[in-house]
């Protein structure tokens, strides 16, 4: 070879070693820990927003590795070790599925969703300054419990029983119970709790609303049911129930009434914080994302099915109609 080609040839490896060095760079990998189920949608939209916005594309600069317990909640301390073990750059974490991840690391960031005070869940100490490798996102859906009860009162006057349908497997069953029955009781209205940790108890709750002769049912806010949202309206539509509900999500699928936060919004603030994490900054320096957007959605189609007249001073509240 001459020397002139053995320079060309040498100069030509080093423009390309820098090139290979990039290339065998392994993607990060962000773990998603999820007590809910891998059909529903609006969490993996948000988050993938979330980190677009950021900069990162799931498949190109990111890898997502997913562990949905499906409703049930005892496999999630092995799922949490999992991702630990796969050595994950950030876990996010809805609220059943956050204490597992804590409980799996004290030095992987963890980006909580949750629709309780993560100060009373006891998360984080302070929302400013949560501190050690928590930090994440909380929504109202959980405090706005006592207004879906007097949504049944302008909705349903004369219905003074209604039901509560709540998983006692979620951290926050007790509080959501309280609140809403302290704010039933004001307004004159019984209260029946009923607990479903799966789909076969989703079933027997609904028969057990009828049983009871309430008027309505209200949902709270859990990933068991907010992954079923097509089996709980099916439901509803069965046994001629009206049920307000804590997502929108529902009332697309067509249920009656929905007063909450967006989860698609919630996922999307969470995969900001994971796109700032994987850049470099730490969790204990990112305060705690608040939503307060609060939204009212009627499906005036199911109102009619169900023979429930709307009234017109709901209907001009609402941020959303379906007809």
């Amino acid at each position: 070879m001459k020397r002139r080609e053995f320079i060309t040839l040498l100069g030509g490896a080093t423009v390309a070693w820098p090139f290979a060095a990039r290339a065998q760079q392994p993607m990060p990998v962000v773990g998603f820990l999820n007590g809910g189920s891998h059909t529903y949608a609006p969490y993996l939209i948000g988050l993938r927003q979330g980190l677009k916005d950021t900069g990162y594309i799931e498949g190109q600069n990111v890898t997502i590795a997913y562990r949905w317990a499906e409703g049930d909640y005892d496999r999630l301390p092995e799922m949490a070790a999992s991702l630990v073990a796969q050595h994950v750059a950030v876990i996010v974490a809805n609220t059943p599925a956050t204490r597992p991840a804590q409980a799996a690391t004290k030095t992987i960031p963890i980006v909580f969703v949750t629709g309780t005070d993560p100060i009373a869940l006891g998360l984080v100490a302070s929302l400013n300054r949560p501190g050690g490798n928590l930090t994440g996102v909380a929504s109202l859906v959980d405090e706005t419990g006592p207004k879906r009860a007097e949504l049944v009162r302008e909705l349903l006057p004369t219905t003074s029983v209604i039901a509560l349908l709540l998983n006692p497997a979620n951290p926050a069953a007790d509080t959501m119970s309280s609140v809403v029955q302290a704010a039933a009781h004001a307004l004159g209205q019984s209260v029946h709790i009923l607990k479903a940790v799966n789909e076969g108890d989703i079933n027997t709750a609904f028969e057990e609303v009828t049983r009871l002769r309430a008027g309505a049912l209200l949902v709270v806010n859990d990933p068991l049911f907010n992954t079923r949202p097509e089996f709980l309206v099916d439901l509803a539509a069965r046994h001629a129930l009206p049920v307000i509900y804590p997502w929108r999500e529902y009332v697309v699928a067509g249920g009656l009434m929905s007063y909450g936060t967006s989860i698609t919004d919630l996922y999307r603030l969470a995969g900001t914080y994971v796109g700032r994490i994987l850049k470099g900054e730490k969790p204990a320096d990112l305060p705690v994302e608040q939503s307060t957007k609060v939204e009212l959605v009627i499906n005036l189609k199911t109102a009619r099915m169900l023979g429930v007249t709307m009234p017109t001073a709901l209907l001009v509240r609402a941020d959303e109609v379906i007809e």
